[in-house]
């Protein structure tokens, strides 16, 4: 294989510790001359959803890379870590569902090794840090060129750990759908497809009782006011106009939101 210039890094570390840095060493040492595309290390902590969405919705909009995610709340136990070919990129970390929606955003698992190739590690794997030690040089060496067949036993796509699918209900005038993510301006982003909103018409209600209205930017309401969008990973999204929608509502991901026509 010829390898891939990019590497994509998707975490929960945080920034305020060295842990992002000690996994940059880590490729660096392997392949120096692969460059990296932080995706966000907030993944709130042991969010294996937020992160697979965060991955799922950035992976399209990347040059062909090896995506390495690590949201792995239970390193160190019996879970696999695997490689995951699709045909327009490779994936790497945990098999815990982190990786699945991006793999399928990337044209779907064509073939996936779990990763025990010991020449593939740095020295001695911490049973707390398979990112720096396990996960960060395997995503190097593939990068490099290394051939995913090289990161160990190959893996039938069926056995994958898989989160449960996020609930969408689509009835007359109404659909429900769970909150898949809370962005930093408040916004709250539902599972369903932004054309689950062409039925409703323009003037909504959400929750049973606060007022929306449909549109496409946010300036389309009063400051205050709440707004019903797709957005621009093409789901269905709330904000408030000068405002936070998840404040509004008292929602948290996982939650039903409800939207009526009025």
């Amino acid at each position: 294989m010829g390898g891939y210039g990019w590497i994509s890094f998707t975490t929960d570390y945080g920034t305020f510790d060295g842990f992002v840095a000690a996994c940059h060493g880590s490729i660096a040492r392997v392949s120096p001359d692969t460059r990296v595309i932080d995706v966000t290390h907030h993944v709130p902590p042991a969010d294996v959803s937020r992160g697979a969405a965060v991955l799922a919705q950035t992976a399209p909009h990347l040059p062909p890379s090896v995506h390495l995610a690590v949201v792995d709340p239970g390193v160190g136990t019996a879970r696999r870590g695997v490689v995951l070919v699709t045909p327009n990129g490779l994936f790497v970390g945990p098999d815990n569902g982190l990786l699945i929606w991006a793999a399928e955003a990337l044209g779907g698992i064509t073939a996936a090794y779990e990763l025990d190739n010991k020449d593939w590690m740095l020295g001695d794997v911490s049973r707390t840090f398979h990112g720096r030690d396990l996960f960060a040089p395997a995503a190097a060496r593939l990068a490099a060129g290394a051939d995913p067949s090289e990161a160990g036993p190959c893996v039938d796509p069926v056995g994958l750990t898989r989160l449960p699918d996020p609930v969408v209900t689509i009835g007359d005038g109404w659909l429900e759908a769970e909150v898949l993510t809370v962005d930093r301006f408040g916004n709250v982003q539902l599972a369903a497809e932004g054309s689950a909103l062409s039925g409703l018409g323009m003037e909504l209600m959400v929750n049973g009782g606060v007022r929306a209205r449909r549109g496409a930017t946010f300036a389309d309401v009063n400051v205050g006011e709440l707004l019903v969008f797709a957005d621009s990973a093409d789901r269905v999204a709330i904000a408030v106009n000068s405002g936070r929608a998840v404040v509004l509502l008292s929602v948290v991901p996982g939650d039903i939101v409800r939207i009526t026509a009025r």
